[in-house]
């Protein structure tokens, strides 16, 4: 099958995701988006927004300042602790020259006001995406590949050098916890049970008391929950312990 030389395969295509709670706003822009040939998702919360930032890759993010849950700036904070690179387009009023400064300061690679014509906002999409390749094109051919990480929110664990950081934050563990660390962030939104727990941190070969992990559960969330809001580490009652936002 032949195609024409300009035509993008889907996986050419740039992947976008607009963080806008008003869903009238955002369906408008994902259309017409989608008409250029752009790859779109939708979120609309601060929430939502970061949940999606954090679990997929995406070209560029548009993002609305104004949102429920987290505002534009809490998510565009979050992001740049673990994501430096991704272009970030600030959605904003036209009076609200705070938030484009504190945006600009917080990583964001650009702003557009509302309302805006849809010519300008497609200029600086492409403008971002040309100085993100160009980026990635200089770093890829002169730096050795980035350490494979897994982030759950703003924890982000460091596999190769086994750095621990949340919010930006090190963190300072040992290595049986960062083991148990790991292995409770490689398995999200799942029920781990203590005998799983065990198994797979201390070993098949442990005939130890289970109560290891309560007390190993309790030295993690002294150092990674209980100095930030939000928690990760839950407990089941019963049953084990579970990671999740």
């Amino acid at each position: 099958m032949n195609m024409q030389q300009n035509e993008l395969t889907p996986a050419q295509h740039p992947s976008i995701l607009i963080i806008e709670d008003d869903r009238k706003i955002a369906r408008v822009i994902q259309l017409e988006l989608q008409h250029e040939g752009y790859q779109v998702e939708l979120a609309h919360t601060g929430t939502e927004g970061l949940q999606k930032v954090n679990h997929s890759s995406w070209s560029l993010v548009l993002l609305d300042v104004m949102l429920p849950e987290w505002s534009g700036l809490e998510v565009l904070r979050r992001m740049r602790a673990s994501d430096p690179h991704t272009p970030v387009i600030l959605l904003t009023a036209r009076d609200s020259v705070h938030d484009k400064v504190s945006g600009l300061d917080l990583g964001a690679n650009d702003y557009i006001t509302k309302p805006f014509q849809f010519e300008e906002l497609l200029a600086r999409i492409r403008a971002c995406l040309r100085t993100a390749a160009a980026v990635h094109a200089i770093t890829t051919a002169s730096s050795p590949i980035d350490e494979h990480r897994t982030v759950l929110g703003d924890l982000i664990v460091q596999e190769k050098s086994r750095e621990v950081t949340r919010g930006g934050q090190a963190i300072d563990l040992t290595p049986r916890e960062y083991d148990l660390l790991l292995f409770l962030m490689k398995h999200p939104h799942q029920v781990m049970e203590r005998e799983q727990i065990l198994t797979h941190v201390w070993g098949y070969d442990y005939y130890g008391d289970t109560n290891v992990v309560d007390v190993y559960i309790r030295y993690l969330r002294n150092k990674v929950d209980r100095p930030f809001q939000t928690p990760y580490i839950h407990t089941i009652r019963g049953v084990g312990y579970m990671m999740k936002e």
